[in-house]
C-alpha cells in the first residue's frame, strides 16, 4: 500500500499522465475511506486532496467524473554500478592516498581520471 512520502504514478483511463507524492492520509469518518493529499510533481506545483478508499490507495481501479483512475506505487531502480569488475571504486579522504590512487589505476591501464573537486573549488 501506498503511504506517506511515496511517490506514485496516476492512471487516467489506463494511461500513466502524472506523478505525485504522497502529502498526508488522514481517515475520514465513512469507515476505509481516506482523505489523501497529494503533491503533483508538475509545474506549477500543487496539491490536491482526493477521497479515497483503502483499496484504491492501494492500486485498484476507481472513478473521478465517469473516468477510470488508478494510483500505482513507484518504485525506484536499483542503483547502476558505474564501475568494471576490474575496477574498484576508491574513496579517498586522505591527500597522499590520492597519488597512490591515481597511480593504482594508471597503473591498470585505466583512462579514466581522478578529479579533486576540493582542488577545483580552491580556483
Amino acid at each position: 500500500m501506498a503511504t506517506i512520502n511515496d511517490v506514485v504514478l496516476i492512471y487516467f483511463e489506463d494511461n500513466p499522465v502524472a506523478f505525485a507524492r504522497i502529502e498526508d492520509i488522514v481517515a475520514d469518518y465513512k469507515p476505509d475511506w481516506y482523505h489523501v493529499t497529494l503533491l503533483m510533481l508538475q509545474l506549477p506545483l500543487q496539491t490536491v486532496t482526493w477521497i479515497l478508499r483503502d483499496i484504491y490507495i492501494e492500486g485498484d481501479t476507481f472513478t473521478m467524473g465517469g473516468k477510470r483512475m488508478r494510483l500505482e506505487k513507484v518504485k525506484a531502480p536499483p542503483p547502476q554500478s558505474t564501475t568494471s569488475d576490474e575496477e574498484e571504486a576508491t574513496v579517498v579522504n586522505n591527500p597522499d592516498d590520492k597519488q597512490r590512487a591515481s597511480s593504482k589505476k594508471a597503473s591498470k591501464g585505466s583512462k579514466s581520471k581522478v578529479v579533486s573537486l576540493q582542488d577545483r573549488m580552491k580556483h
